[in-house]
C-alpha cells in the first residue's frame, strides 16, 4: 500500500480530489494538521463525489505523529527545489509521498527532517512555479503504483 501525505492542506477541493485518487489506486490519504478547512466543508464533500467511503483517510495532529504512523514508510517529500525526478526513484510498497501546502510547498524543516529519505520533483517547463496540489499527488501516485505493477487493478 502506498501512501499520500497532505501536509497542512489549505484548499478543500485539492483534498477532495486527493480523496478521489486514493480511492482509485487503494492507497491510504493521511492529511496533517492544521487543515485550512473543515473536513465536512461542503466543498471537500462535492470534489470526493461519493468516493468518501471508499477512501482511507488519516488525520493527525502534526508531523510527529504521522511519521509515528508510518514507521517503517520511506518518506519522498515532493518540491519544485528538488532536482531528482520522481520517475527515478525506485518506488516500493509502503512508501509515503509527501506534498506540501497550496502556495507554499514544503517548508524546509519538513523537507530537510531526518526522516525524509529523499526530495522529488515533477518535470515542467521552466518558469512555472508549481502544479497545482492535486494533479501532482495524481501524477506521484500513478508513477509509484505504475512501477509496483497496479496492483489490484483492473
Amino acid at each position: 500500500m502506498l501512501h499520500i501525505v497532505l501536509f497542512e492542506p489549505r484548499i478543500a477541493g485539492n483534498t477532495g480530489n486527493a480523496i478521489r485518487t486514493v480511492a482509485g489506486t487503494g492507497a491510504t490519504l493521511h492529511l496533517v494538521e492544521p487543515l485550512g478547512f473543515e473536513l465536512d466543508e461542503p466543498r471537500l464533500r462535492r470534489a470526493g463525489l461519493d468516493y468518501h467511503d471508499l477512501a482511507q483517510v488519516r488525520v493527525h495532529p502534526g508531523l510527529d505523529a504521522l511519521l509515528d504512523a508510518l514507521p517503517d514508510a520511506r518518506i519522498w517529500a515532493f518540491s519544485a527545489q528538488a532536482t531528482l525526478r520522481h520517475t527515478a526513484v525506485d518506488w516500493r510498497d509502503g512508501d509515503a509521498l509527501l506534498f506540501g501546502p497550496e502556495p507554499t510547498g514544503l517548508p524546509d524543516d519538513v523537507r530537510e527532517h531526518p526522516r525524509v529519505t529523499g526530495q522529488v520533483r515533477i518535470p515542467m517547463l521552466p518558469g512555472r512555479r508549481s502544479m497545482n496540489l492535486s494533479n501532482a499527488a495524481a501524477v506521484g501516485m500513478y508513477e509509484a503504483w505504475r512501477q509496483l505493477g497496479f496492483p489490484g487493478a483492473v
